[in-house]
């Protein structure tokens, strides 16, 4: 049974995509008029062999929340099956990138949400995440485009100035996030 900690993580993260809901143009306040998503994603978890195509958002930036409920599904821990809510200005940030590399691509998923279990297991085995990761808030999302190379990737994540963009050649993955703008 998940602590009071997860609750209130679980809580903070089904408000924030409610009022998302409620007031689409919240979501895309960082984004100028020229630079709408396009309300569509197809994606393929890498651990688990899904896939899924579909349209998250209308063009007024209305939210589809049969689409959003299967996205967080998608884009669930791995390793422990965990969901929990992804923030739709990832999303959106992910459909920015997708849209100007071509729009129909599909969008390999290395890391969606993360459980605080997985991050920690990841951690003690001496993998280099993040303690306090924003994979545990549904904010981050890596990412890989087959037939796009991870430069280019990663330059069309930085050119938006939106999140976070973290490139990682030798993993074979760009992270990106909903969080302040920065790069490493």
């Amino acid at each position: 049974m998940p602590g009071p900690t997860a609750r209130r993580s679980f809580l903070k993260a089904s408000l924030l995509t409610t009022l998302a809901f409620l007031h689409p143009g919240t979501a895309l306040a960082g984004f100028s008029t020229k630079q709408q998503p396009s309300g569509r994603l197809n994606l393929y978890n890498i651990h688990t062999g899904e896939k899924l195509t579909t349209t998250y958002r209308d063009p007024d930036g209305e939210y589809n929340p049969q689409a959003i409920t299967e996205l967080n599904r998608l884009l669930r821990c791995h390793h422990t099956n965990e969901q929990h809510p992804i923030d739709p200005q990832t999303l959106d940030f992910l459909d920015l990138v997708n849209t100007q590399l071509g729009c129909n691509n599909e969008i390999h998923v290395i890391s969606g949400y993360r459980s605080p279990k997985y991050n920690n297991h990841l951690l003690s085995l001496g993998h280099k995440v993040a303690k306090h990761s924003l994979h545990l808030e549904g904010r981050a999302i890596d990412i890989r485009i087959p037939g796009t190379a991870l430069s280019t990737l990663q330059r069309t994540a930085l050119s938006f100035r939106l999140g976070g963009v973290g490139y990682y050649p030798s993993e074979d993955f760009v992270h990106i996030d909903s969080g302040s703008f920065r790069t490493w």
